[in-house]
């Protein structure tokens, strides 16, 4: 299973993350009305970690400006990014660089909206369904998940907490690859409580 923390940008807390051994990939938010959003490239950045860029309805241009700062490995779009912006900017990229697309969720309705992605991203990322852009911190019915039926590999997010090991450990689907960890594991915005991180992950795997 990946693991994933985003909401990343204190150096001492990332270098923390990263030494737990247990943490695939790391994500750095860039979106100005965020709590967590990056505006300077940290002191230390992940050796472990997959690095991760999160962006909402940014250009191809700024995108390609953070990749180069931060040396991503993966970028995940949180918008309203089209198929077509995700082949433009793919071809903007750095080779073998992957493609992560949210898709907000709140009924099975939404499901179709992947149909439109297929092929051309790498992984979706299933978050709950809110007002605005970036999470709510609220989970959203995970049983409609298993109406999906497309071929892209996809991440849990959307309010999972210390409390949810079981009810992750339970969730089953032939393309449910991992989860995305972020506010439930925070003593402040952007910066994680590594040891219930630890704990939790200890839990699931």
């Amino acid at each position: 299973m990946i693991v994933k923390v985003c909401g990343m940008r204190d150096s001492a807390n990332i270098r923390q993350i990263d030494e737990l051994g247990c943490v695939d990939w790391m994500g750095f938010i860039f979106y100005p009305p965020s709590s967590r959003n990056v505006e300077h490239v940290p002191d230390y950045l992940p050796k472990h970690c997959k690095r991760v860029g999160v962006f909402v309805n940014a250009t191809v241009e700024d995108i390609q400006h953070r990749q180069e700062e931060f040396g991503f490995d993966l970028i995940q779009l949180h918008g309203d990014e089209t198929p077509e912006y995700c082949q433009a900017l793919r071809a903007r990229l750095k080779e073998g660089t992957k493609l992560i697309k949210m898709i907000p969720i709140a009924s099975p309705e939404e499901l179709t909206d992947t149909q439109a992605y297929e092929g051309i991203i790498d992984y979706f990322l299933f978050e709950t369904k809110c007002q605005g852009y970036g999470g709510s911190g609220q989970q959203f019915d995970w049983n409609i998940l298993q109406g999906y039926q497309g071929q892209t590999p996809f991440l849990l997010t959307g309010g999972i907490g210390p409390d949810d090991a079981e009810k992750v450990r339970a969730f089953h689907h032939p393309q449910y690859i991992g989860i995305d960890l972020n506010s439930r594991f925070e003593t402040a915005p952007a910066v994680k409580d590594t040891k219930l991180i630890n704990a939790f992950i200890k839990q699931i795997i």
